[in-house]
């Protein structure tokens, strides 16, 4: 992330000089040193003895005062832009100073923000720093812990699928911040009661989204059955209901859904959003889900057209 700060810091104050031409503050371009220092870094990283620690350290030091560099002389462009210093005649030329300006801004704290957050982990062993920036073309992105041997954690945002019958997906949400899933299970049910007038008769879901009050509540709202297991209880009566008929095939018919999952994926790209921002997470997933929904009920009216 310090290598990508200062390319993206560089590319445009070269895009400033060419404009401006040389005036006020020169540019001196440090990115090959840098990625240097990374190729170095991710060299050390991968061997081992006792030298290690202070060899990563040491380059570590030398990456951050590069970039420390780096982002001063961001912040020197910006201000002599804004002071006019660089300038041009031509509007659109100075449209786009406008356009350059903002960039540096907008990046220079993100920059020094993973700054922060290197100091903190390789010179103080934190690794749970505040606010901690993951992407700096994208800095809503959180870590989700999936706990898989293969993909411990992933990158992204949560995105909650709501599937009824033939495979349509009746309701999507895409989360500012992580919730716990045993707080999503009653505003799901509201969202289907508001879409269809009334709740479902069988809600069903893995073990993260059990609660004693999420059944209570779901029971008490009219839902017949609530298919969502409890894996540590040990109360007898509770582990026979788990093993009943209905209980069985609400779960199989839970792991289908589980397979919704991985076709909005794959077919239609949701392992990887093509946008820029919150807004346009939201709006790459609404257009997935519209999508596999066409694709699902354009299966059901031809089913249905048969002789």
């Amino acid at each position: 992330m310090l290598g990508d700060g200062v390319r993206v810091l560089t590319r445009a104050m070269k895009r400033v000089t060419a404009i401006a031409g040389v005036v006020g503050a020169t540019l001196r371009d440090r990115s090959r040193s840098v990625k240097h220092r990374v190729l170095e870094i991710a060299r050390i990283a991968r061997s081992k003895g006792a030298q290690r620690q202070a060899k990563l350290t040491r380059a570590y030091q030398q990456l951050l005062s590069a970039t420390s560099r780096v982002v001063g002389q961001a912040k020197r462009f910006s201000r002599e832009i804004g002071a006019g210093v660089k300038c041009t005649v031509d509007g659109k030329q100075h449209a786009a100073l406008e356009g350059l300006r903002q960039e540096l801004d907008t990046f220079v704290p993100r920059v020094q923000q993973v700054m922060r957050q290197a100091r903190a982990r390789v010179m103080g062993g934190d690794t749970h720093v505040d606010d901690k920036l993951l992407s700096l073309f994208e800095p809503s992105t959180e870590v989700i812990r999936k706990g898989k041997a293969s993909k411990p954690n992933e990158f992204g945002k949560v995105v909650k699928l709501q599937e009824a019958e033939q495979q349509i997906i009746t309701a999507y949400v895409v989360y500012d911040t992580r919730p716990s899933d045993s707080e999503l299970v009653i505003p799901a049910l509201d969202t289907h009661e508001h879409v269809f007038a009334r709740v479902p008769r069988l809600v069903a879901g893995d073990a993260a989204f059990y609660s004693g009050t999420n059944e209570a509540t779901a029971h008490a709202k009219g839902v017949t059955r609530v298919c969502i297991p409890n894996r540590s209880t040990k109360n007898v009566e509770r582990k026979r209901e788990q093993k009943k008929r209905w209980f069985r095939n609400g779960q199989k018919w839970r792991t289908g859904c589980e397979g919704r999952i991985s076709v909005v994926k794959r077919r239609h790209g949701l392992n990887r959003c093509r946008y820029k921002g919150a807004d346009g997470m939201k709006r790459w997933v609404g257009l997935g889900v519209i999508a596999d929904n066409l694709i699902n009920i354009g299966r059901v009216l031809a089913r249905r057209a048969r002789p």
